[in-house]
């Protein structure tokens, strides 16, 4: 599971980040909740650092109660486009293991 995980784990944020923007513990805390139990922060946030650097999120610092600002991530019109064609990866994929899964019909 966590070796499939590694493969979509971006795609999984960039979808979250669709919906909403939000910051690295949120993201963790929320997988968590969705079952992903496995899932690290640190995972997370380097992650976020990765989609950030290749253009895919805005970031906006945001202060904060307890220490230094967040950083409050959300999805731009780039990982809009990487967000669809993921989708479309992921329908393709989908559709052929379903197939697989009913003895190739």
């Amino acid at each position: 599971m966590t070796e499939l995980l590694k493969g979509t784990l971006e795609g999984i944020v960039l979808a979250i980040l669709s919906v909403r923007a939000a910051y690295g513990y949120e993201i963790t805390t929320w997988l968590r909740e969705q079952g992903f139990s496995d899932i690290a922060e640190g995972t997370i946030y380097a992650l976020l650092v990765r989609i950030e650097k290749r253009g895919l999120v805005d970031v906006e610092k945001i202060p904060s109660e307890k220490g230094p600002p967040r950083k409050v991530y959300s999805l731009n019109a780039a990982g809009q486009d990487y967000l669809d064609e993921f989708w479309r990866t992921w329908s393709f994929l989908s559709e052929r293991l379903q197939q697989l899964h009913d003895g190739g019909r």
